[in-house]
């Protein structure tokens, strides 16, 4: 294998181009060459690449988003453009594909190997829902942000003595607002992964109204139900006028932590391992500090858990 090329598909993340750096290095040690694919699998159906040398990704190890852009491409799940990108691919003499990116990158990839393409996925989404692997790329530098915001508005929440209810992203995955709760000191902390107890947020509230707490933290997961909804049902109950933040698309830029530079590098290179050992089908993951690959279709057949014992170790330090 000589010529490999690389793509960004869904969601950015922190960390994408440290993996993208990653990726061209790698593969330029071993003398392979590396095409970036533009725009995700739209650019990989359209054939809109360029050859990334060492140059290239230089000083991109500590920019947020991805040097490759990205999209969403429905129509890449029909087969006919999926067998137009590949003959792309094939036309610039590239015979294997990393994918960088979350669930639906991976899927895309996993139809591309179906067709006898070599595709390796490296995960990368905010939303830390990625099985097989104990952290995404992003995560961390989103959940540093999260907590950053947090205790902005733990400030006005004091200075006001108001209640504040601040949803954060993570699709149908509780783990940015489980590990951000946490670490914040939110007094409650709502995700998916566990029943919503409507009841015992009331009472924690006002367990914090009788020893004179004068304000109150609550996250909740978006996979759960907007904040202006929870706003409206613990008003309707008690009469507390309660403060919304919605944290949006600020959870996903900003340059990258160390953790994340250092995941990204890690991942990316082992992936440019796989191809030239010419696997394919593969995710790499981290587990227990060591990296290492697993079958693709495990995404479809394993189901991402939090850590419920952070999210009862919260429940415990915020009584």
């Amino acid at each position: 294998m000589k010529r490999i090329g690389v793509l960004t598909s869904g969601g950015d993340a922190p960390g994408m181009n440290a993996a993208i750096r990653a990726v061209v290095r790698k593969a330029n040690y071993h003398d392979v060459e590396v095409y970036g694919i533009y725009h995700g699998y739209e650019g990989f159906i359209q054939g809109k690449m360029e050859l990334l040398d060492l140059g290239s990704v230089g000083g991109i190890i500590q920019r947020g988003g991805t040097k490759l852009f990205s999209s969403r491409c429905p129509k890449f799940m029909e087969e006919k453009y999926r067998l137009q990108g590949i003959e792309k691919m094939k036309e610039a003499g590239i015979d294997g594909l990393i994918v960088i990116g979350g669930d639906g990158s991976y899927r895309g990839a996993y139809e591309l190997t179906k067709l006898g393409f070599k595709c390796i996925g490296v995960p990368a989404t905010i939303d830390n829902d990625i099985p097989g692997t104990d952290f995404t790329i992003g995560f961390d530098t989103a959940l540093n942000t999260v907590v950053n915001a947090i205790d902005k508005i733990r400030d006005t929440a004091t200075s006001h003595e108001n209640t504040f209810i601040i949803e954060v992203m993570g699709r149908d995955a509780g783990d940015l607002a489980l590990w951000s709760g946490l670490a914040a000191g939110a007094e409650s902390v709502i995700i998916p992964e566990e029943p919503f107890d409507l009841d015992d947020i009331i009472a924690r509230l006002k367990r914090g109204e009788a020893r004179k707490k004068k304000h109150s933290i609550i996250i909740v997961a978006e996979g759960v139900m907007p904040a202006s909804q929870l706003a409206d049902m613990i008003k309707e109950r008690t009469g507390i006028d309660i403060r919304i933040t919605v944290l949006g698309h600020i959870q996903r830029g900003g340059s990258p932590t160390a953790f994340d530079r250092v995941l990204a590098s890690r991942l990316g290179a082992y992936a440019v391992e796989l191809l030239l050992e010419g696997k394919t089908c593969r995710a790499v993951g981290i587990k227990n500090q060591e990296v290492y690959d697993y079958d693709l279709q495990e995404i479809f057949t394993t189901k991402h858990q939090a850590d419920i014992s952070l999210y009862t170790l919260s429940k415990e330090l915020s009584i």
